[in-house]
């Protein structure tokens, strides 16, 4: 080799990626023994010369966390981004922060990406669909991964998983209809067969099941234009709905105030998430909170537990969530 030998070259002879050898370079105990004995013979083999120079410039990033997301539009995953970014930044870690709008091919390049530009961890909404691609080149790279609000990946010793108990919550909202009078209660959004969906969608067919009601399911896009459109695809028994999400629901109020609805009275409906837009509109919209700022800093501070300290974060976690109860399902007026 007639040039000096780099840090790639090392990575192509010993099978590994380039963070892989940067982090044996940083002896590392995240480096499994024999793959640290492989990337030294790799160096050997070609001559590599350890550069401090350049280990100073590449420690510059060893506070840099990756961040990808799945969809920052919507503003449950806008918030969760924004407080976990400002808690990171107050223990000196600075954000990358991607957007891989439901695009599995997206979020793996992404994420391949941040691996190359030396993030130290990497927390992933992940999008759907995903073959495994994205979360096989976090394991390769050897670095710290949460995987948060969905899981795509069932390795969760490798990449734990921490959300909200979403199954409670639906159940939450079906029993505040049923106290509230509702007769036939409809679940609202979310893409049919989504472990996501499903998880949500849990607890609401459980407690129609108790009370001997038969459910009436209708999905598709969890966004504002589906819950308009969905008003009008609804049975006339049905007179209650718990929906997938806020941006549903809050779909949902502008379609039943074109069509001379009246919430709270008329229909009774529940959204999910909380996000502030519930207690800005008119009428109120009834949620399922999930303190979203509590749990943003509480993977912070487990990722950067696991950064610092080896602490690896439990395999799953859920948090818990309450019902926010306001007009749209009660009628009244706080």
């Amino acid at each position: 080799m007639s040039r000096r030998p780099t840090i790639l070259d090392v990575a192509a002879r010993a099978g590994v990626s380039k963070s892989t050898v940067s982090l044996v370079l940083q002896n590392s105990a995240q480096v499994k023994a024999e793959t640290r004995e492989a990337v030294r013979a790799a160096m050997a083999e070609i001559g590599y010369v350890y550069n401090r120079a350049a280990a100073q410039m590449r420690s510059q990033t060893a506070g840099l966390v990756g961040l990808v997301i799945n969809d920052l539009r919507n503003p449950f995953f806008t918030e969760f981004a924004t407080v976990l970014q400002m808690t990171l930044a107050a223990k000196g870690y600075a954000t990358v922060i991607a957007n891989s709008d439901e695009d599995p091919d997206l979020q793996a390049k992404l994420i391949g990406s941040m691996i190359e530009h030396g993030v130290s961890a990497l927390v992933v909404s992940p999008a759907y669909d995903d073959a495994g691609d994205a979360f096989d080149q976090i394991a390769r790279a050897g670095i710290p991964a949460m995987q948060v609000l969905r899981k795509t990946d069932p390795r969760t010793g490798l990449f734990p998983f921490a959300s909200f108990d979403y199954a409670a919550g639906s159940a939450l909202a079906t029993r505040h209809l049923l106290d509230q009078g509702a007769k036939r209660i409809a679940f609202v959004g979310g893409m049919e067969g989504r472990a996501i969906t499903e998880e949500r969608k849990s607890g609401y067919l459980a407690e129609l099941k108790r009370a001997g009601i038969a459910p009436f399911t209708h999905h598709g896009r969890s966004s504002r234009a589906f819950g308009v459109e969905a008003v009008n695809n609804l049975p006339d028994d049905v007179d209650a709905a718990v929906c997938f999400n806020d941006l549903v629901a809050l779909g949902m109020l502008s379609g039943f105030a074109r069509a001379g609805v009246e919430l709270g009275r008329d229909f009774r409906l529940v959204g999910f998430d909380d996000i502030e837009d519930c207690a800005q509109v008119w009428p109120l919209v009834s949620s399922i909170g999930c303190d979203i700022e509590s749990f943003a800093q509480d993977v912070a501070d487990g990722l950067l537990a696991w950064m610092q300290t080896g602490e690896t974060p439990p395999p799953e976690h859920r948090a818990p969530v309450e019902l926010i109860a306001r007009t749209s399902s009660t009628g009244t007026i706080d």
